[in-house]
């Protein structure tokens, strides 16, 4: 180790001091032993401290959500109708998530939105029956008839009503205030209900496997259906247009919605799902109603 040449002097000043001492008469004692220095080696104390653990970053969640029926526009051969698509929307804000998709526009390209996709959900507030809905100034601007217009309320209300309560109560306000007056055909100043299903809706829905769903076979379907005497005919069909598979099932009650279902087995493909209403006329009241759905199987 280097001797530091400052604290070598001062030793050798003292040690010089101890042999005066020594002379002047003092020679019954050994003169003092001068000590060394304190090593210059760092102490433990002084080593650096480990650095600390990087701080892990929180893992993303997906949020949880819950499943509801939107609202589309179909045309069918009673004119135009709403037709059902289910949607995962967010739990914590069910109502919010499902008017959003109802202006977004639906997954089934056979469905329709007719309002404005610029629009802009501002709220959604409930108390009890009463459900309050917040459109941004977008919404005033549709191009639509009578018959679209009267649709266009139905299909915001019954997407609403299937995120809260069936007999919910649904009033409009944009930037704020009452609707009113709505694409120069309809007023919607005060709350509106459902209107009859029958009076609105396609007669045939399917609710699963949902459009574009990679499934398994044997393959279940499911949904709602009011037609003559329970009947729901249904077909299967592959990425070809031709029928595979076709059967009928049959709903739990005639004349109302109510639901049905079916199992199917397909190899592995790319099908079109389609259910019908059962046609007693032989198509002298128009085409029957359908609704498809094109999957996968895996």
């Amino acid at each position: 180790m280097v001797r530091n040449p400052v604290r070598s002097g001062l030793r050798a000043g003292v040690l010089a001091l101890g042999v005066a001492v020594a002379a002047a008469g003092c020679g019954t004692e050994e003169a003092p032993t001068a000590t060394d220095s304190p090593s210059d080696s760092p102490s433990e104390s002084a080593s650096p401290s480990e650095s600390p653990s990087p701080t892990e970053e929180p893992s993303e969640t997906t949020p949880p959500t819950q499943p509801s029926t939107v609202f589309y526009v179909v045309d069918t051969r009673a004119g135009l109708r709403l037709a059902g698509e289910p949607h995962d929307v967010p739990a914590d804000d069910a109502t919010v998530g499902a008017v959003e998709a109802m202006i977004a526009g639906p997954d089934d390209p056979d469905y329709a939105s007719k309002w404005n996709p610029d629009t802009q959900v501002l709220g959604v507030t409930r108390d009890g029956r009463n459900v309050t809905v917040d459109l941004s100034a977008d919404a005033r601007r549709a191009n639509v008839g009578s018959e679209g217009a009267a649709l266009m309320i139905q299909q915001l209300v019954y997407t609403v009503s299937e995120a809260t309560t069936p007999k919910a109560k649904v009033r409009l306000l944009i930037d704020g205030q009452p609707a009113g007056e709505l694409w120069g055909a309809v007023d919607w100043s005060t709350p509106v209900r459902r209107a009859d299903p029958l009076d609105v809706r396609q007669l045939v829905q399917i609710d699963t496997p949902r459009e574009g769903e990679e499934v398994s076979s044997p393959v279940t379907v499911s949904g709602v259906a009011a037609t003559f005497e329970a009947n729901v005919p249904w077909r299967v069909l592959n990425d070809k247009g031709k029928v595979v598979e076709k059967g009928f099932t049959t709903a739990e009650e005639a004349f109302t919605f109510a639901a049905y279902s079916f199992t199917v087995d397909l190899p592995a493909g790319t099908y079109t799902i389609e259910v019908s209403e059962d046609d007693p006329s032989g198509g002298e009241g128009g085409a029957p109603m359908t609704d498809t759905r094109t999957v996968t199987v895996s």
